[in-house]
């Protein structure tokens, strides 16, 4: 019986430790799991243009991200490729962030969804400012986009013939507006006919200045001035945008006055801008990254319209090339620059 008995000691000492390092290795391997860092959600923004130009919007956005528990660097990841206005380049970036496995790409205007829509079709797609998306074949429709693309537009068909009306307003001697568009463009294909529409209705004669390379700008400027175009509208894409400071020096130089799209171009010495607040839009995107992060289906996503506008003067540039804006005018305002 005592051997019975030692044998059983030492049994159930063996077991006991057995159980003991059992249980010592659970918990060192549970703590080994937390201590190991959770996969932070990467986000690839793929711009047409250049940083500089997209600074202030991608700032809005991470803000946005910011207002949702998303900072950079700590619980999200960004991922910025900037393609400068070429297309081979788009692409190219468009397929480094399918490689570095993305979990969300902002693509910035209509023609960097459409590279980032060639190269996956399961990888979301957010746009915070794409053309006319139905017209571009990117989804089904505005209320039930499907597929794998989402976001925001900045499709608001007025606003070409709002611009026209300004110059027509502050400038009522205005009789023929050229048009800078790059007609490889979808987007820019849209504002250009609702332009002419515009300019049917107000009695203007509409000069179209095509740019479909960098080379083409200097062309063009020679043929605004040879055929006395007395205004200028600026219609943006990638190409155009990242020439768009040579387009504001033409205008001044000159003295044409010229109407754009964004605060941006005012602020670095256009004349004036009436268009989407962009900022906006951009800090919007943020909310349909972070509902896509959680889960949610982006064909589910119905893509939004703007619904907040700005108009921004310079005054100085105003007074540069010799203009006086319409008291009126100024007033309307959302900010003069003195």
């Amino acid at each position: 019986m005592r051997r019975g008995r030692s044998q059983w000691s030492v049994v159930s000492k063996s077991f006991f430790g057995l159980g003991l390092c059992a249980a010592l290795w659970g918990h060192w391997a549970s703590s080994a799991a937390a201590q190991q860092p959770r996969k932070i959600p990467l986000v690839g923004v793929l711009g047409g243009s250049s940083a500089s130009a997209q600074a202030r919007r991608l700032a809005a956005f991470r803000q946005g991200l910011r207002e949702l528990g998303r900072v950079d660097g700590q619980t999200i990841t960004i991922v910025a490729r900037y393609a400068e206005g070429d297309r081979n380049r788009m692409h190219q970036f468009a397929n480094e962030l399918v490689n570095l496995h993305a979990n969300v790409i902002v693509a910035t205007a209509t023609n960097t969804v459409i590279a980032a829509k060639q190269v996956t079709a399961t990888i979301p797609i957010v746009t915070p400012q794409v053309g006319d998306p139905v017209a571009a074949g990117l989804v089904a429709s505005l209320a039930r986009p499907g597929g794998n693309i989402t976001g925001l537009t900045q499709l608001s068909p007025e606003l070409m013939g709002k611009r026209l009306e300004l110059l027509k307003e502050c400038f009522p001697r205005v009789s023929r507006v050229a048009i800078i568009w790059n007609p490889g463009s979808p987007g820019s294909v849209l504002a250009f006919n609702e332009t002419a529409t515009a300019a049917q209705a107000l009695g203007l004669q509409l000069q179209s200045a095509e740019v479909r390379r960098g080379d083409d700008f200097e062309k063009e400027f020679s043929a605004i001035i040879k055929e006395n175009a007395n205004a200028l509208v600026f219609v943006r894409d990638p190409l155009t945008a990242f020439r768009q400071n040579k387009v504001v020096d033409f205008s001044v130089k000159h003295r044409l006055p010229a109407i754009y799209d964004n605060r941006e171009l005012v602020e670095s010495g256009g004349l004036m801008s009436y268009g989407v607040d962009y900022s906006d839009l951009w800090r919007r995107a943020a909310w349909y990254v972070d509902k896509i992060i959680k889960g949610k289906n982006p064909g589910d996503l119905p893509i939004e319209q703007p619904t907040k506008f700005e108009m921004v003067i310079n005054l100085k540039t105003a007074k540069q090339i010799g203009l006086t804006i319409p008291p009126n005018v100024l007033a309307r305002a959302d900010k003069v620059i003195r």
